[in-house]
């Protein structure tokens, strides 16, 4: 039997259950799922289903984590915005906090577009954590916005105590006072959108909250990056190509481990659809925007793309058993395209083990995660 990957959650009592399909199983000490094997490879719209049952029939909720684990402190850099796979991820991040395995120091915006403070601000609050200090690039920034307008309908629908983004600081004073106040070789860095911010962190002096230049603050303090970014082995991808100085310049300077989901990891696990169809879920952020958005888009009639949860999921959990890692390099040229080359570097990217099915279900239900305590 192959072990079951293991949820970021403790499954309750009384989600012992045993889902009868022929086939190889899976195993977990609380719920042995059998899923379905097609021409060699999981259904995923089967096993998405069986995560579904779970979440929805069995009442699956995320308890706090009892495990003697520390949970991994992290600083999340999201462009929320043009594309939505950006709400996933800090749906996915705010469950894992929920569950004792993350701790939230800081949400900061690559790009921005008037109102994105508040966007970070609606999540933040609805997920009960109206505190996460936020930041915001007050430089030469994108401006890139979602076409969709969901933006618009979180601001004028949920509560936000921020209203614009002159209310915030400078996303690499944020970067700057969060990591100078931690442990040592303790931060991990997760960002889904443009390197516009780190490029900056990485070339920002010393100042009040530290002695330290920002490339010697960044080698104290950081643990590791895990970015959504590139296209492998080569090609050209939008969070990198849009800042292409930006990305060519931290993947040559950063000097602590960069875990890397490209483009074909996430492009193939579509979520969303159990999120929107599940009447229990309301008044949810999250669902609004797949909602919105979703019935927008033909591409996305599967669901969307989950290139940034998945950057999330390995930055918490880690990488196996659903990737292996391929060390090397990634080189960014003028135009924002890059290539990969096999070498002794600080850089790995993730290679496919399972099935994308499989992590198409665990995302599919953490997004459907509600905070605790919800009224």
């Amino acid at each position: 039997m192959i072990p079951f990957p293991s949820f970021p959650y403790p499954i309750p009592a009384q989600a012992q259950s045993t889902l009868l399909f022929e086939s190889k199983k899976w195993v977990h000490p609380l719920v042995t799922v059998s899923c379905i094997r097609m021409n060699n490879y999981l259904c995923p719209y089967m096993f998405g289903k069986i995560i579904l049952c779970l979440f929805l029939l069995l009442k699956i909720t995320f308890l706090p984590a009892q495990q003697s684990h520390q949970p991994v402190s992290i600083i999340f850099d999201s462009d929320m915005g043009p594309d939505y796979d950006d709400v996933g991820a800090i749906a996915m991040l705010h469950a894992f906090a929920d569950s004792g395995y993350a701790k939230i120091l800081a949400t900061v915006a690559s790009t921005k577009y008037e109102g994105v403070a508040a966007v970070f601000d609606v999540f933040n609050t609805y997920f009960k954590r109206p505190g996460i200090m936020i930041g915001v690039p007050k430089g030469k920034a994108l401006e890139l916005k979602d076409i969709q307008h969901w933006t618009d309908t979180l601001l004028l629908k949920y509560p936000h105590r921020i209203k614009h983004n002159d209310e915030v600081p400078d996303a690499t004073e944020v970067y700057r006072k969060v990591l100078a106040s931690q442990p040592d070789k303790s931060v991990t860095i997760v960002t889904v959108g443009f390197l516009t911010n780190l490029s900056l962190l990485l070339q920002s002096p010393a100042d009040k909250y530290s002695n330290l230049s920002g490339m010697e603050l960044v080698k104290q303090k950081v643990k590791q990056l895990v970015c959504m970014a590139g296209k492998f082995p080569s090609g050209s991808e939008f969070n990198v190509n849009r800042d292409a100085a930006a990305s060519q310049f931290v993947f040559k300077n950063w000097e602590t481990p960069v875990l890397i989901s490209g483009f074909e990891i996430g492009v193939k696990i579509k979520t969303g659809l159990p999120l929107v169809n599940n009447d229990a879920i309301q008044n949810s952020p999250v669902k609004d925007v797949f909602s919105i958005c979703i019935q927008m888009s033909a591409e996305d009639s599967a669901g969307r793309s989950s290139w940034d949860e998945t950057a999330v999921l390995v930055a918490v959990k880690g990488y196996k058993p659903w990737y292996d890692i391929v060390t090397g390099k990634i080189t960014v040229a003028a135009d924002g395209s890059n290539t990969w080359s096999n070498e002794p570097a600080l850089h790995s990217r993730l290679a496919e083990v399972q099935s994308p099915g499989i992590v198409q279900g665990l995302i599919d239900a953490m997004i459907m995660h509600e905070p605790t305590n919800k009224k």
